[in-house]
């Protein structure tokens, strides 16, 4: 089982980091430091640990902003490379890794009133760990400013600082503040987007992906259009990128969306669908088939994906859609399709015991049904 990512903010790492912040000022208070980060820190769970080691380095560091920016710029490590891995927490050679979610949390809070230069800082950190939950406070608060800095940052050298330019602006960046002002108006962002989706990073490119399918959400016509317009003679990367960025939406069944990619055409011939066993209790797994024919006498593009109306604790259902296939299918063709589809717990759902509905969807639209019953201990 992977270790819990909690467990990469601990008491050695702080320790670490505490010698690393007293030999660039002889003066800061190490024992002080590691005394208030570590209490109890092995209780606490990860977002916890983070607030507990800002706290302790709002107690600790120079108080004067520009001070304590300078004490932990001289005492980060050299930047890491394109691919190379956050890491545990400090490194012998510095400041690194996920010891600088704390960091960033510092800045974030006692930077506001020297925007400037907590951007400058965070410049750095993101080129050694990832300040894109440190970044967005300044979004909301010094909007004009951050977004003329990430402008000027997607021309940047560090794959790692043209990635925080769109992670760090994603209007639902998961575990991080929801921008609201973006998720109403994405506008803002879209010429980072546009000077990024090209990136030679893959990691740049995923992560415009993301914040194009955050947009999704809110404005799918926003997303289709930018399809319409970047799509066709698209070079293989960004194909990659937007195919990507459209995946809730081909998911949702959007028109749109779907006839950008092929897949916008109602399917021509007969689906089946079926469900084995016909009751399962959490932590089974249920075997879907799938039963495709043909009635075209030329060849279709199908995306074929499935959706769970899963029992909620009042009784009614709602439906969550899982990604199946995407096949071409040939004139007069019959195939056969199966998936297994789990039923362990997890900590985004709760399972409801009763009936739950089950559906096929071809190019967006329903075309079979089927169903099982839960039955919950």
């Amino acid at each position: 089982m992977a270790e819990p990512f909690k467990h990469l903010l601990n008491a050695e790492g702080v320790a670490q980091a505490a010698a690393h912040l007293a030999r660039a000022s002889p003066g800061f208070d190490a024992d002080g430091f590691v005394a208030q980060a570590c209490k109890g820190l092995d209780a606490l769970e990860l977002k916890a640990r983070v607030l507990q080691v800002a706290d302790a380095l709002e107690a600790t560091l120079p108080a004067d902003f520009d001070a304590a920016a300078g004490l932990i710029e001289a005492a980060l490590a050299p930047a890491r490379g394109a691919g190379a891995t956050t890491g545990t927490g400090s490194r012998d050679d510095g400041l690194a890794g996920w010891f600088l979610w704390p960091v960033g949390e510092y800045v974030a809070r006692r930077g506001q009133q020297r925007p400037a230069r907590a951007l400058a800082v965070l410049h750095a950190l993101t080129q050694r760990f990832s300040a894109e939950f440190a970044i967005r406070p300044f979004i909301v608060h010094h909007p004009a400013l951050s977004f003329a800095t990430l402008q000027r940052w997607t021309a940047d050298p560090s794959a790692q600082v043209r990635r925080l330019v769109s992670e760090g602006s994603r209007p639902r960046l998961p575990w991080g503040l929801r921008l609201q002002s973006l998720v109403a108006d994405p506008s803002p962002t879209l010429p980072l987007l546009r000077a990024l989706q090209d990136d030679p990073s893959e990691d740049v490119r995923r992560s415009v992906a993301n914040h194009l399918n955050d947009i999704a959400k809110d404005h799918p016509a926003l997303v289709a259009q930018w399809l319409a317009t970047y799509l066709p003679g698209a070079p293989a990367p960004r194909i990659a990128l937007l195919r990507h960025a459209s995946r809730s939406l081909i998911k949702a069944g959007d028109p749109a969306v779907l006839a950008a990619w092929g897949l916008g055409a109602a399917f021509r011939g007969r689906a089946g669908l079926t469900v084995s066993p016909e009751q399962v209790r959490i932590g089974d797994e249920l075997q879907l088939g799938v039963q495709l024919q043909s009635r075209a006498r030329s060849a279709q593009r199908l995306a074929i994906d499935y959706a769970v109306h899963h029992v909620k604790a009042a009784g009614h259902t709602t439906p969550k859609v899982f990604k199946g296939w995407v096949i071409e299918l040939a004139p007069g063709e019959t195939r056969q399709l199966s998936r297994r589809h789990s039923m362990k717990a997890v900590t985004t759902r709760r399972y409801h015991p009763g009936r739950h509905a089950l559906d096929l969807r071809i190019n967006g639209q329903v075309v079979a049904e089927a169903g099982f019953t839960l039955a919950v201990d």
